[in-house]
């Protein structure tokens, strides 16, 4: 299997989350959550937060459409004053969107066919931004890729990966997102020794609605997109947590029944002067629009989770803007 999409049913996974929703006592967010943020101030427009999404590793491949617009690297080509996710062409329009309208963030995207570089004086190098956001690469990352990615993050870079579910060989060249972000960990040149304290967990869990847990001082948890109070699973995965590798891992979301270094689905830590997160599932930062051919499923404002605050407020916290 290559993608849940293909096998899952739209009417399924709308009861699914219905049936959550009831069962948990979540309401659904506002119809404008996943695109109205909190008010810029002069001060902070000046000097955006810069934001680089990669399409460099397949991203878009078989029925994923993981970008903020088609139109790349410059979101601002398709439509330089956005006021919903269909005002650009991605399934994380809406999450491009949202930081967008708040005035405090410069967006980007890596354009497939280039390679992710720390230091080269190109535009696109990561040392021109603050954050990196990777949903579900499909291509592994070069020895060079993996240097740059942990010295952009060592140097106190923001890193935002997002993994699916074990088989999520979207492009069939034998690798997918676990094992993917688990060589980036486990081969680099900078600290291949568990440098952020988790590993993925190759798994492939059809179906769970994970709860935050209690932390009221958490930026991610409680930020200035919402409070976070749970998210969705519809198969994906979890990771493993050794804080004894590095004391800064926390578990923020778990799958039901799991709690401490097991069956994490929202995970945070710190490197060097950066900091780090890692989601389990592709599906909740899904807005159920995109390009013209894919199936898509409206993950971003599941009732079932918070998914829109979850990916704001990480953004935010990685970009070191709360």
């Amino acid at each position: 299997m290559t993608s849940r999409h293909r096998t899952r049913s739209k009417v399924a996974l709308a009861a699914a989350a219905l049936l959550a929703a009831t069962l948990t006592g979540l309401t659904a967010p506002s119809s404008t959550a996943a695109t109205k943020a909190p008010a810029a101030t002069g001060a902070v427009a000046a000097t955006p937060h810069r934001v680089l999404f990669d399409n460099s590793k397949a991203e878009t491949a078989g029925n994923a459409d993981w970008i903020i617009s088609s139109a790349i690297p410059d979101p601002l080509v398709q439509n330089a004053n956005p006021t919903t996710e269909k005002s650009w062409t991605g399934a994380l329009s809406a999450w491009g969107v949202a930081l967008q309208r708040t005035g405090a963030y410069s967006l980007k995207t890596l354009p497939a066919g280039s390679t992710i570089g720390y230091g080269t004086g190109a535009a696109l190098d990561l040392a021109n931004f603050d954050t990196f956001v990777i949903d579900e690469p499909n291509t592994k990352f070069s020895t060079a890729e993996k240097t740059a990615i942990m010295t952009f993050v060592q140097n106190g870079g923001g890193l935002f990966l997002i993994s699916d579910h074990n088989a999520s060989d979207r492009n069939n060249d034998g690798w997918d997102s676990p094992r993917i972000i688990n060589d980036l960990l486990t081969t680099n040149s900078v600290d291949p020794t568990d440098p952020f304290g988790f590993s993925v967990d190759v798994l492939n869990i059809s179906t769970d609605n994970p709860r935050a847990v209690t932390d009221a001082a958490d930026p991610v948890l409680h930020g200035g997109f919402g409070t976070v109070t749970g998210s969705i699973l519809r198969s994906g995965t979890t990771f493993t947590l050794k804080p004894a590798d590095n004391p800064s891992v926390k578990g923020l979301l778990y799958r039901t029944g799991y709690s401490g270094n097991t069956g994490a689905f929202f995970v945070t830590s710190t490197f060097g002067s950066g900091r780090v997160a890692i989601w389990g599932d592709s599906s909740p930062a899904d807005d159920g629009t995109g390009q013209s051919g894919n199936t898509l499923y409206d993950g971003w404002n599941d009732p079932a989770g918070t998914n829109a605050a979850l990916a704001l407020n990480a953004t935010a916290w990685l970009s070191k803007a709360s």
